[in-house]
Order: C-alpha cells, then sequence, then structure tokens
C-alpha cells in the first residue's frame, strides 16, 4: 500500500517539523536613525540517516514524542530511500503488522529482500518466513521520473501508429505500458516496440537463453532493476522500462544504441563502437526501429555517466527532435488516448 495513503497528518507534520523557527523582525528605527541589516539565519542542516532513523523509532514507539506509527513509516522510508537497510527492515515490519500503514505481506517481503541485499542478517531471516510473498516497494521508494525540458520531443513523423488497432488481449498490455511508461520518461511507443519485436505481447514468452516475459528479461536483468516475478505483467514492464531508461541515458538518446544493447548487451556494443556485427542483434534494431521511427529519445543525463561510444550530445546531431512529446500518448494525444485505429501489421513471434 502506498505511503501516501497514511494520511496528510503525517506528512505535515513532517514538513512543519523541518521548518525553522521564525527569527523576530528587529524594531523599526526611529527618524533620523538607519535601521540595522537584518541578520541571515542560516538553514539548519539535513538530519544524517542515524537521526532520521531515531526519529522514526521514536515515533513509532512514542518515546520522547507523541506516538505517531504513519509519521514513522514515513521517516523509515525517507531512510530506506537514503540508503538504511535498517530503515527498510522496519519498514518492512510496519507492514507485515499493519502499523501505520495497510498491512501488505508483498510490501513487506520486498522491503526485506532489499534490506537483506544491504546486508542485515534480520532482514534475511524475516524474508525466509514471509512464504514467498512477492510484491513492490512502496511508492515513497520509487524514483520520480524527471521533468523533461519541454524541447526534449519524438520525431515519429506522420506514418500510421501500428499500435493502434490492437486486439483486446494486446490492448490490455498497451494499456498498462501506456499507463507505466511516462513515470520512466520513455515514450509508450518505444516500450511497446521492443514487446513486440521481443514477445509478441505474450507475458510467459521464454527464450533459449532463459529470457521472460513481456520484456524478455534475463534473471540477472530482473535482478538488477528489482523485478521479482518477470512474468508478472506489471513486474515485467516495470523493469523493462527502467533499463531503458538506463540504456537511453548511458547511450544519450540514440534508440540505435539502445535497442542494440537491449538484445545484445550494453558491454556488446560498447566493444564494437555501435551495433554488433551480429544478424540477430542488426535484424532486432531494424525491426524496432520500424516500429519506432526516431533515432532520438530524451534521457535523463543523472542517471549514469555515458558511454564513450555515445554521440557527443542530445539527439548525437542527428537532427533536431519535435513532434511528439514522451509520455503524450503514442501519437501525441493525451496520455493514453490514440485518436486513430489501424490494424497492427508485421508483428511476429520473437523470443531470445
Amino acid at each position: 500500500m502506498p505511503l501516501r495513503d497514511v494520511g496528510a497528518g503525517a506528512l505535515t507534520a513532517l514538513t512543519l517539523a523541518a521548518v525553522p523557527a521564525l527569527v523576530a523582525m528587529p524594531a523599526l528605527a526611529g527618524p533620523g536613525t538607519v535601521a540595522a541589516a537584518e541578520p541571515r539565519v542560516a538553514a539548519p542542516p539535513a538530519p544524517t540517516l542515524a537521526e532520521t532513523l531515531a526519529r522514526a523509532q521514536a515515533y513509532e514507539y512514542g518515546e520522547g514524542v507523541p506516538r505517531d506509527q504513519p509519521l514513522a513509516a514515513a521517516l523509515y522510508c525517507q531512510a530506506a530511500v537514503g540508503g538504511s537497510s535498517e530503515a527498510a527492515f522496519r519498514l518492512g515490519w510496519m507492514y507485515a503488522y499493519g502499523r501505520g500503514v495497510v498491512r501488505d505481506d508483498g510490501t513487506a517481503a520486498a522491503l526485506f529482500r532489499l534490506a537483506a541485499d544491504g546486508g542485515d542478517t534480520f532482514a534475511s531471516k524475516s524474508l525466509a518466513q514471509m512464504g514467498g510473498a512477492m510484491g513492490f516497494l512502496p511508492d515513497c521508494m520509487r524514483p520520480v521520473a524527471p521533468e523533461l525540458p519541454s524541447a526534449n520531443t519524438v520525431d515519429l513523423g506522420d506514418g500510421p501508429d501500428p499500435f493502434d488497432d490492437l486486439p483486446a488481449w494486446k490492448q490490455r498490455i498497451a494499456d498498462l505500458v501506456d499507463r507505466l511508461a511516462p513515470g520512466y520518461g520513455i515514450e509508450p511507443r518505444l516500450a511497446l516496440a521492443v514487446i513486440a519485436v521481443e514477445s509478441n505481447f505474450d507475458p510467459r514468452a521464454i527464450s533459449i537463453k532463459d529470457a521472460r516475459g513481456l520484456m524478455q528479461l534475463l534473471p540477472k536483468t530482473a535482478a538488477r532493476f528489482r523485478v521479482h516475478d518477470a512474468f508478472d505483467a506489471r513486474d515485467n514492464v516495470r523493469g523493462g522500462l527502467a533499463y531503458l531508461r538506463w540504456l537511453l541515458a548511458y547511450y544519450r538518446g540514440d534508440v540505435e544504441l539502445a535497442a542494440a544493447a537491449y538484445n545484445a548487451g550494453e558491454k556488446a556494443v560498447d566493444r564494437y563502437g555501435g551495433v554488433p556485427p551480429y544478424r540477430e542483434t542488426q535484424d532486432y534494431v531494424a525491426r524496432v526501429m520500424r516500429l519506432f521511427p526516431s533515432d532520438y529519445h530524451p534521457y535523463d543525463s543523472s542517471i549514469v555517466t555515458p558511454s564513450a561510444v555515445a554521440p557527443p550530445g542530445p539527439g548525437g546531431g542527428r537532427r533536431d527532435p519535435r513532434a511528439t512529446r514522451v509520455g503524450a500518448g503514442r501519437r501525441g494525444a493525451p496520455h493514453g488516448r490514440c485518436t486513430r485505429r489501424r490494424r497492427t501489421r508485421g508483428l511476429r513471434s520473437r523470443s531470445r
């Protein structure tokens, strides 16, 4: 259950606690006198992880402050985002027992898993007692998609959208992508192009290399992007979108290089200085580019240091990006809506 559901009171209390005390205004100067300059008050330093964790424990158990478990959960989440494994473990217990948040065993297990990966032995023991429960981290721990400048757009041309007239079972997946992709700064049509070429919209697809699900995530890639169940459509798409976002940042928005790396791995692209000379990868890139006819996609430069083979700047100097904004929908219409419907063509089954 997302932590934003714990109530506005907790967030208000957390905000007010961070506001420094007001400084009294100096008395008005009398006639013929010069008013003294108002003193500047330095902002208090941000609390350390240890301080945030201690505050969370105090509010959880009412030690020296009124007991406030929703606020404790918000503080634990803040510390967990900062990298505290203990905070992730304690927040997991709050979800496991419904303390200050609605009980959610899946979220508790995800938090225990995160804390265990950080070396918390108690979290490892708690995870073993969760009976294989699977779930997502709370919304407060999910990265916020960057605000992309309005100039960063995707030119998809004036041709037909191959995803405008999907069968009902594929449309359900397309609707899921439409909802999730903007949160990762990804144009939905790019994600759909990858899904079409990788699995032809089959959430149970598995390749001879053990790539799984809609976006064909290898186990190591799924672990890298914290995908717990690669055969769950939502979990798989989240992982694939996170990987696409990383690849686009790594190759400075070059769609061909990102697509090649999605198929062959970024190490192969870096080694060959571009699309590797593998027939499979070259065919893969060509098919993705037919479905997503833009060689540039906006990216978040703060995610990763770019590859040495990435183009020198936004769009690689190939052309000025324009037309469709990222997250605006597959044809620039409001998110999740398409204005025209056309029959899908040329989508063949694919698994690797």
